[in-house]
Parts: C-alpha cells; structure tokens; sequence
C-alpha cells in the first residue's frame, strides 16, 4: 500500500516538473515543446498528462524559444521557469526545475520529459503511487529497462543538483543508489518513444 493511500497521514505533494527547453538540433531547430499534436503545442500535452495524474503543483522549465513557447502555449496554473543554459543539456534544467520547486513545501518531484507523448497519465499515476517517504526513487520502466517519468523524493534534490551535468540528467545519482530505485512495469500502458529525429513527427497526431 502506497503512502498516500495510508489512512490518517496526510497525502504527500508530488510536484510535476515538466523540462521542455530542448531546441530540437535533430528536428532542424524546432523546438520540442512547440511541435504541433493534436493541434496544440506538444508541452500542454505533457502539462494535462501530469494534471490528470494528480501531481502538483506543476513547473515547466523552458529553454529554446521560450518567449514563443509562453505566448503560443497555454500553461495556465503553472509555474514556468526560462533554463538561460538550456544549450548545455538536460542536466541544466533539471537543476533549474528543482531550484524553483524549493520552498514550495513537496515531497517529491515527478519528472517527465516533453517529447514523450506515449507516456500517458495511467503511467505517471503507477510511478506517483511508488511514493513512500521524501527519500523514494521510483522510475517507471519498459520490458523491465528504466525510463521517464521519474520520482524523486525531496530527500534527494540536493545531491541530483550536484551531479546533474550536460546530458546526464539524474543518471550519475540513479547510478549510484541502483539498489534504492524501485522500477515500476509501464510497458502495458505506455510506450517510452521520443521525438527525436524528423521520422519521429510522425508519431504526432
């Protein structure tokens, strides 16, 4: 039984943090959270998936034409945050989503990334539920291989900002407490594609 399912204890604040400051080098500088599924931008996709998972509060980190992402994206009740250093990888705006989560009271930080729109909410939820205290390390994983989203107790954030460098995102912590992640099976629910290279749009609706 899940922590937030405990009667009596107050259920824990997971927050969504959402890194869409990619600037799609691979895509001929489109940025990804601007390409188009089901007629929006791709980042309000992501946004509603963690919406309906139940995280929050919710903080996007934008980097590649972010003033473009703010007036063409409609990211009403979250807290956007510019990544100036989005160029150098992931790990920089991982870095920047926690720095703005601190002060806002959660016990964790769900992490996704914006160019996987076939990860869904049901998916989000089954890592969400893996929660049990501010130091969980949850990730779900995909026929038994570990992917996004991740869970991150805030125990945790100080030494992933730390090792969090270029592309590497979290991996250096994963890494080093492999024997603390708990893989949570999504393959049945979701599928972990990234957008990636022009074949990709495809997948797009």
């Amino acid at each position: 039984m899940s922590a937030n399912t405990l009667p009596g204890l107050p259920a824990p604040v997971i927050a969504g943090l959402l890194l869409a400051a990619g600037g799609g080098r691979r895509l001929g500088g489109r940025p990804k959270a601007l390409l188009s599924h089901h007629g929006r931008p791709l980042v309000e996709n992501a946004v509603r998936v963690l919406r309906e998972a139940g995280c929050g509060p919710l903080h996007v980190v934008l980097g590649a034409s972010a003033a473009e992402v703010r007036e063409r994206a409609d990211l009403t009740g979250c807290v956007v945050v510019d990544n100036p250093a989005w160029a150098e990888g992931m790990g920089s705006s991982l870095r920047v989503g926690l720095a703005s989560l601190a002060g806002v009271g959660a016990d964790a930080a769900l992490v996704s990334l914006v160019d996987q729109p076939g990860i869904g909410a049901a998916a989000v939820a089954r890592v969400l539920a893996a929660y049990r205290s501010p130091a969980s390390l949850a990730a779900a994983a995909y026929d038994g291989e570990r992917g996004h989203p991740v869970l991150f107790g805030a125990d945790r954030w100080a030494d992933i900002a730390e090792t969090a460098t270029g592309d590497q995102g979290a991996r250096v912590h994963l890494k080093r407490h492999a024997g603390e992640l708990t893989l949570v099976e999504c393959g049945d629910i979701a599928e972990a594609w990234d957008i990636d290279t022009p074949p990709d749009l495809a997948r797009l609706a």
